[in-house]
């Protein structure tokens, strides 16, 4: 699976495909502001990996002291987004991402963090790579969001955070 994969860089990131959930054929505005925001966290030691297809098959980490998320730690690096769609689910690419990123950092004394909600799909999904519980934020779906995030039929509550040392 490896040579399919690419890393975006300020010289290709212009015409890459970014996996982003706006569907359209014409440049919009949402996707070009993203293709900005990641032209900047390049050069933080942001990482968009990618399988060079048309597709959402994709992973984004960034070291989690230039993170924007509300967490603090040294020595950690915090994935952002694990995104496997459509045909390309359960055929072990999701797995390959995290393990690339893994074989990266080993040695190096080096947790990766991820947020995901309470869902029985994702969970369980990071449990098998590895990662453990690190900590949760109760509530977190409920207060912050003005309608239900539901995944698998559930309604997603808290925010669960999992870590793995690389």
């Amino acid at each position: 699976m490896e040579p399919g994969f690419i890393d975006l860089t300020a010289e290709n990131i212009a015409d890459q495909h970014l996996c982003c959930i706006i569907r359209t054929r014409k440049k919009h505005p949402g996707v070009e502001a993203k293709r900005q925001w990641l032209a900047e966290r390049l050069k933080e030691g942001h990482v968009f990996r990618k399988l060079n297809q048309k597709c959402c098959v994709m992973i984004e980490y960034a070291p989690l002291e230039t993170a924007w998320v509300p967490v603090e730690g040294d020595n950690y690096l915090y994935l952002y987004c694990l995104w496997v769609a459509g045909a390309y689910k359960g055929k072990g690419y999701g797995r390959a991402l995290i393990e690339y990123v893994m074989e990266q950092y080993r040695g190096k004394g080096h947790t990766m963090l991820v947020g995901t909600g309470d869902s029985p799909l994702t969970v369980p999904f990071y449990q098998r790579c590895g990662f453990t519980e690190h900590h949760r934020v109760k509530n977190f779906f409920l207060d912050n969001y003005d309608h239900p995030i539901v995944e698998c039929g559930v309604t997603l509550c808290d925010m669960v955070y999992l870590s793995r040392p690389l």
